[in-house]
């Protein structure tokens, strides 16, 4: 038998070089591709990472439902901000008189009003007829804002405090025992369903500054918070069936007698929900340390009351902090 042919591939000369010129092409363009500078970000934007550090309450992605429900500032929310601040060279400088704007102290902006009749566009008869709701220019001007011994702001800071502290809900029911002006009320009216804010409050110019200036200007009138002149302690007018979630009294008790504010929580304590609701008090509870330690549990407990401990919260916005103290009731 004749032997079997040998068989194979075979590669032309000219072949193979076409194949290694397209490989040696090939290789140069695959080496300036990777030694090509990279158009990467190299860090993370700062609208991404404030998102992230949102993103971690409740251990997840940040819902709609999430943020309504969120009340104090997170670490995102300041990250944020502070970028908007330094990306737009934003800076604090002398408030001086510039085209377009004509900064003005209260007491200029009172004089207007007053010279100018408000300022108002009508003349004659016809000034005092198209405001619903005619605005005395002390309040226009807000000088209640600085009635108190520290910012307007800090009313926020303690409504923080406070909701979160309690655990508050929209549908929980708040008590405060001395609004005043609703520096902290306005952020519970309007965090809270309509009729869930009480107050009682004894200072007639507290009230009209609450009435005639805060609720409208906030837009907060179809909450219909339930607001009350009245002292003495006296909270028949609130009803009797009504349990609060959260009493508080901020500064208030320091200007009343240490009897008064004993009679203002036995008044109280059945109006308080059993165990999860709570009362705060601010800056001291001298009606108690004054009976010294042990009297003063004993007193607390005889109302069904219980001391829990001291707190202290940091404001947002200015070097200050304030110290509260927690009760909550022991008996059903």
């Amino acid at each position: 038998m004749a032997p079997s042919s040998q068989k194979g591939v075979v590669i032309t000369i000219p072949a193979l070089l076409l194949s290694v010129s397209a490989a040696a092409v090939f290789l140069f363009f695959l080496l300036s591709y990777l030694s090509s500078p990279c158009t990467c970000p190299s860090s993370i934007p700062a609208t991404t990472f404030t998102t992230t550090a949102a993103a971690s309450v409740a251990g997840g992605s940040v819902t709609e439902e999430d943020a309504d429900r969120r009340i104090s500032t997170s670490r995102g929310d300041i990250d944020w901000v502070k970028d908007q601040i330094r990306a737009n060279g934003l800076q604090m400088r002398d408030n001086v008189l510039r085209k377009g704007i004509n900064p003005r102290t209260r007491s200029q902006q009172l004089e207007d009003l007053n010279n100018f009749k408000g300022i108002s566009h009508y003349e004659g008869s016809e000034a005092s007829n198209h405001t619903a709701l005619p605005c005395p220019g002390e309040l226009l001007v807000e000088e209640h804002h600085s009635n108190y011994g520290e910012p307007w702001a800090g009313g926020r800071d303690v409504f923080e405090f406070l909701a979160e502290s309690s655990h508050l809900t929209a549908n929980s029911r708040v008590l405060e025992i001395g609004c005043g002006t609703l520096r902290v009320g306005v952020h519970f009216i309007r965090h809270l369903k309509p009729e869930h804010f009480h107050c009682l409050e004894r200072d007639e110019l507290s009230l009209m500054a609450a009435f005639r200036y805060e609720l409208p200007s906030q837009g907060l009138l179809h909450k219909r918070p339930l607001i009350v002149r009245g002292e003495d302690m006296d909270f028949t007018k609130f009803g009797s069936d009504v349990v609060y979630d959260l009493i508080y009294a901020s500064a208030v008790f320091l200007h009343m007698p240490d009897n008064l504010v004993w009679v203002g929580l036995e008044r109280l304590v059945n109006k308080l929900k059993p165990y999860d609701g709570r009362i705060f008090v601010s800056h001291n509870i001298k009606f108690c340390s004054r009976l010294g330690g042990e009297k003063c549990t004993k007193r607390l407990a005889s109302l069904g009351l219980e001391y829990l401990g001291r707190h202290t919260h940091d404001s947002l916005l200015f070097n200050h902090y304030e110290i509260w103290f927690e009760f909550r009731r022991t008996k059903a």
